[in-house]
């Protein structure tokens, strides 16, 4: 299910104009957060990161960050998905008359809900994710701001149809430094004696990777943000990535070469079962149902919703 235009629809019936500018130039953001057992996790943080994104690009959310919550919900319950991945897109949108110029542009809001997607399939959760280290660049933080959450992702398809020409099934790049920064859609992490790192620059933000900072501390577990060379990703004991779609995922191959043993190593795994014990955590997520008694459903006053969808 879909929003966009100020009404509920079909997600397949879901449009924007061939001169919007978030087709024609890239220039959108947009965030997701995933629905687990009728309950969102982590929205409040995909909400903040997704207005701290629209402020740096100089758009303006057309709704308030209440009723957003609510559109969002209710995509989730009119499309009748228990788990669902849920993105809020605000897109340049179209100029009122021809013009190369971003600010004569109207913004165009889009919400959707379909099945809850997963980076990695079961048997790839279960054994561990086989990845390559890429040779082609991450685009560098100079150019675009990685922490405004964007679809500049050019660089992560040349990475991946190379890794999969290689017998790779996913891609870690690096920057100009040779240290790693992301991977398609996931952040990284390594584990070294017992200690856990991630990239400090050149990635998104993610919710998940800071939900893992956050249950690194909780648990006493040593974690540093901070530049990770491309070969202590090969010789790490353990390596897992991190992502709304998915969690906490291991990876056990980098490059053809084995990390624990080509298994899920323990950091990981305690770290996956601490992450999905959250989900029902009142502090950490909200029912469906709660956001809909909370409203207003900025529809309501207009009378623009399809009572009939």
């Amino acid at each position: 299910m879909a929003w966009i235009d100020g009404d509920y629809c079909p997600i397949e019936e879901a449009k924007i104009s061939v001169l919007d500018w978030g087709l024609l130039r890239s220039d959108a953001t947009y965030d997701v957060v995933h629905v687990w057992k009728n309950r969102f996790f982590q929205l409040d943080r995909h909400i903040e990161r997704f207005t701290s994104s629209i402020e740096k690009l100089r758009l303006k959310l057309p709704v308030t960050e209440q009723e957003l919550k609510v559109i969002l919900a209710q995509c989730v319950d009119k499309s009748g998905l228990n788990d669902a991945y849920v993105e809020m897109i605000l897109t340049r949108g179209t100029s009122p008359v021809p013009s190369r110029d971003p600010r004569d542009a109207v913004n165009n809001l889009i919400c959707f809900a379909i099945p809850f997607g997963w980076i990695a399939n079961e048997e790839q959760r279960q054994r561990g994710l086989h990845v390559s280290i890429s040779d082609i660049q991450r685009i560098a933080p100079e150019s675009v701001d990685p922490t405004i959450k964007n679809y500049h992702w050019l660089d992560f398809v040349q990475a991946l149809l190379r890794g999969y020409d290689d017998g790779y099934e996913n891609v870690i790049m690096v920057d100009g430094r040779g240290n790693i920064t992301e991977g398609p859609g996931f952040n990284v992490f390594i584990v070294e004696g017992g200690a856990v790192s991630t990239p400090s620059s050149g990635v998104l933000e993610g919710i998940t990777r800071q939900t893992v900072i956050d249950l690194c501390i909780e648990t006493g577990t040593p974690v540093e943000v901070m530049p990770v060379a491309s070969n202590r990703v090969r010789t790490a004991d353990e390596v897992f990535i991190s992502s709304t779609a998915g969690g906490i995922m291991p990876v056990t191959r980098v490059d053809g070469g084995e990390i624990a043993g080509a298994n899920p190593g323990p950091v990981t795994r305690r770290l996956h079962e601490a992450y999905w014990n959250r989900h029902e955590d009142p502090a950490w997520s909200v029912a469906v149902s709660e956001l809909l008694r909370a409203g207003p459903d900025p529809d309501a006053a207009t009378g623009s919703r399809d009572e009939s969808r």
